[in-house]
């Protein structure tokens, strides 16, 4: 974690008005002169996280602190630094929106529309019509699973097939009470089959790692067999040689819409202006389709395995859904799962 910078310099800082949203000029010598910024983030692996920080640092001479954790974990961190008086994180990036949505009712981030926002895909444009959050990364919740111990035809293909008492013993979930992605995952489930889908669920004993991406490590052990996996870890780690694959729900992908923001007090926020602006470039995109991310760009093409959003059946819970069902659903997880 980098040192903190003291408010009386903080406040010598010249910072350019909210009417220079493009990468100006002006913009990317006040950004220089901060050096550098600090980023929370769940979005990604943190291989991808961390070569996302690289290639602005590459491109501006900026310096990207990534603090890469789950969803949760980097909410309580940014709620601890404000309950200390200080503004570590510049850029805070989470994967359940209900966090934005709290921070901005509570005055604690900062107005800005990034120009870039506009060349984005027209699905992750405006997610708060009044500028303070974005969406700046996306991606599916789907049914995974371990191609050398599991036949394709033999796949379950749809939520309800992870029901099945076949699969008890074999089936791996990440923790809503951590991963932004097993969240909102846990909330569609339940808007959509009611809460007696992960009582049935729990009687097939789930392997429970706490990111979504621990999915991908219990499928590879050969710990677990099945999961409710991230759709870009997974063919990320397929990509690699392992034997995992996906499938689609045919009772819809769960579609993650995943902010960034930057945070009232940031110490360093023309770096931070650049570095949103930079979320939604066509470089930031080509990292994430090799990560196997949806791009936010729609003239960059999708990773090999992935499909479009405009392909995919899919459900998303409404901002205000996530906001208020996230915090209810864990825990009932707890109570259900007793952790």
């Amino acid at each position: 974690m980098k040192s903190v910078v003291s408010l009386a310099a903080a406040a010598a800082v010249a910072v350019v008005p909210l009417a220079a949203f493009a990468q100006s000029a002006e913009l990317i010598d006040a950004a220089k002169k901060e050096g550098e910024l600090t980023w929370y983030t769940a979005h990604y692996t943190s291989e991808a996280a961390e070569e996302l920080g690289a290639v602005f640092t590459k491109k501006y001479g900026i310096k990207v602190n990534v603090v890469r954790t789950t969803a949760q974990v980097a909410y309580q961190r940014a709620t601890q630094d404000f309950k200390a008086g200080q503004t570590v994180c510049d850029v805070f990036s989470s994967t359940d929106i209900g966090h934005v949505m709290r921070f901005k009712a509570e005055g604690k981030l900062v107005k800005y529309v990034p120009e870039t926002e506009a060349k984005a895909a027209e699905a992750f444009r405006n997610a708060d019509p009044d500028g303070f959050f974005h969406t700046t990364s996306a991606g599916f919740v789907v049914l995974t699973y371990n191609s050398s111990k599991v036949k394709a035809e033999n796949a379950p293909k749809s939520w309800k097939d992870l029901l099945d008492p076949k699969w008890k013993g074999k089936v791996s979930t990440g923790h809503p009470g951590f991963s932004g992605y097993v969240g909102t995952w846990v909330l569609s489930m339940k808007l959509k089959y009611g809460w007696d889908y992960f009582e049935k669920l729990e009687k097939n004993k789930p392997q429970i790692g706490r990111s979504i991406n621990d999915t991908v490590t219990a499928l590879n052990a050969g710990e677990r067999q099945v999961a409710a996996g991230a759709d870009g870890s997974t063919l990320f780690s397929a990509s690699r040689g392992n034997p995992l694959a996906i499938v689609y729900p045919s009772d819809d992908a769960i579609l993650i819409i995943a902010p960034s923001a930057i945070l009232k007090g940031t110490k360093h926020p023309n770096a931070a202006k650049l570095f949103m602006e930079y979320l939604y470039s066509t470089e930031a995109s080509e990292i994430d389709v090799k990560h196997f991310t949806v791009p936010m760009r729609p003239e960059v093409p999708v990773a090999k395995g992935e499909k479009p959003v405009n392909e995919v059946k899919l459900f998303h819970p409404t901002n205000e859904q996530i906001d208020k069902g996230i915090p209810e659903v864990i825990e009932q997880w707890r109570d259900t799962f007793g952790n």
